[in-house]
């Protein structure tokens, strides 16, 4: 994940730095210097925070040719992807 699609998928979940980072379990200043891109933050950390995205229903499409990006999960009848 890239402090662009952290951006752009807190956005699709409209919800605030503050509380990406009560649900990841990390500082707030952890999040708002990854999304500046202000220090390297450390890959832990960063995990944490993706995870927490996913869990919210966020999926990362990774560079294919178009560029790495973000989504909202698709929910179907089953309540899978």
């Amino acid at each position: 994940m890239i402090p662009a699609q952290c951006r752009a998928a807190r956005g699709l979940l409209n919800i605030t730095q503050s509380a990406l980072a009560d649900a990841a379990a990390v500082g707030l200043t952890t999040v708002v210097d990854f999304e500046k891109e202000r220090r390297q933050v450390g890959r832990f950390s960063v995990s944490f925070i993706r995870r927490a995205l996913e869990a919210a229903g966020v999926v990362f499409i990774e560079e294919n040719g178009g560029g790495p990006g973000v989504r909202l999960r698709k929910v179907g009848s089953d309540g899978g992807t």
